[in-house]
């Protein structure tokens, strides 16, 4: 387990022992489906620079006999339909495709749902982004991951193939406490869904980047925080039934019992190894580049995916970030000062004000564990601002002055925003009604 922190030394912990290698800081262990959220990453970067888009169809960007109008997006969100694995008895003969028999068997494999009807998992969806992201990089997805990643962040100890001091993964039988070793397999084809190998102090920094990318990532030389952003953003609910999870682009997003706290990351089971691999934004008591990480060698202890929700849970609660003293902050520029105070549209009230250097607001009935929206002014558009997150992000917000410069008026999302109460016909709502 490890634990990591940017006002904090890293934490790690080991517990464990074997014939031939006892549980130690530096021991390489499987994580399976966290490789995904590499090689979403790795799709992100592709798109940032420009060499596609996320609502582009498949076959625009790889030669596949069958499929091909599936979107990218569908697949980095498991909301494509496709089935799980690809064609033949994967699990069963743990004999994993070659490149080019994963496209020649492509045409084999079935959509199982309707494009975008729910969340279905699949390994398959993402052997064919990393395909794309070999075929764009004019390389190998190992060799793309280890430039444009894992050299960036530091993550040496993150590797395709288990080096020496790899562990051994094992199921333990459930009527007594032998443990069997589990054979080792190559993905092969599968590599971007589930081939990585790692210690949980790499995975740690990892899930920390994942949540709070420019502490970890300041120079954005691996992806914009901004991007990282859109990636955590739920697409679709993992169960309709309970909502207890959401898949964004590559990242699973799971809520937690506390108020605005979500951790963001991805879990990773192989035959013999299960890994957790989690962060949480910073704020609440969390502190910044937080994020843990659990790596088991049994594949059947399924303890080991609840520990980094635990940790985090408590660091957080024991352990918080240092409170930083309140101090005064700057007063709002003077063509905005006239807009700070209470407001109504659509017959409720809310609050406006400048924090932090940025005109921002809430509904006065809001939770107050919802963040508020925030503005940012529209460049050579004068008394126009974009809001940038929250309540009707993306909307304009519209001044309308005075003779003598008072915003007396604003339309947000085009709704009237007035000083008093109004009806949806200009009348104060404390007039007396004629009839």
């Amino acid at each position: 387990m490890a634990v990591h922190r940017d006002d904090r030394p890293l934490w790690t912990f080991q517990v464990g022992s074997g014939e031939a290698l006892p549980a130690g800081a530096d021991t390489r262990f499987r994580i399976g489906s966290v490789t995904k959220t590499f090689t979403a990453v790795l799709l992100m970067q592709l798109r940032d620079e420009g060499a596609l888009d996320l609502d582009d169809p498949l076959d625009e960007h790889l030669d596949v006999p069958t499929h091909g109008t599936l979107t990218l997006a569908r697949l980095l969100s498991h909301s494509a339909g496709l089935q799980r694995e690809p064609y033949g008895d994967v699990w069963d003969t743990l004999a994993t495709p070659e490149e080019d028999s994963l496209l020649a068997d492509l045409a084999r494999a079935e959509r199982v749902l309707p494009t975008g009807r729910r969340f279905h998992y699949s390994n398959l969806a993402f052997a064919l982004l990393g395909e794309v992201v070999a075929t764009k990089r004019g390389t190998t997805w190992a060799k793309a991951l280890t430039e444009r990643v894992l050299t960036p962040l530091r993550l040496t100890a993150t590797t395709l193939e288990p080096p020496p001091q790899a562990a051994v993964g094992y199921l333990v039988d459930e009527y007594s406490d032998h443990a069997r070793p589990e054979p080792n397999m190559d993905c092969r084809a599968l590599s971007p869904a589930a081939q990585l190998w790692s210690t949980a102090a790499d995975m740690a920094k990892w899930a920390a980047f994942l949540a709070d990318p420019a502490a970890v990532d300041p120079e954005h030389a691996v992806l914009a925080a901004d991007t990282v952003d859109e990636m955590r953003y739920p697409r679709t609910v993992t169960d309709e039934a309970r909502w207890g999870a959401a898949f964004g682009l590559g990242l699973l997003a799971i809520p937690q019992k506390a108020h605005r706290v979500v951790h963001v990351g991805h879990d990773g089971a192989m035959p013999g190894f299960l890994a957790a691999v989690y962060g949480r934004r910073p704020g609440d008591g969390a502190p910044g580049a937080f994020g843990a990480a659990a790596l088991g060698s049994s594949g059947t202890g399924a303890d080991v995916l609840q520990l980094p929700h635990t940790l985090l849970t408590l660091a957080a609660e024991h352990d918080p970030v240092e409170i930083e003293p309140w101090t005064p902050g700057e007063p709002a520029p003077h063509d905005l000062r006239s807009i700070l105070g209470r407001w109504w549209g659509e017959g409720f009230e809310y609050v406006f004000f400048w924090r932090d250097g940025k005109l921002r607001s809430r509904g006065v009935a809001d939770d107050p564990a919802r963040p508020p929206a925030t503005f940012v002014p529209v460049e050579g558009r004068r008394d126009m601002l974009r809001t940038e997150s929250g309540r009707e992000a993306g909307e304009l917000l519209r001044l309308t002055r005075d003779a003598v410069g008072t915003v007396v008026r604003m339309h947000w999302a085009t709704y009237r925003f007035t000083r008093r109460q109004e009806t949806f016909d200009t009348v104060p709502a404390s007039e007396p009604d004629p009839s």
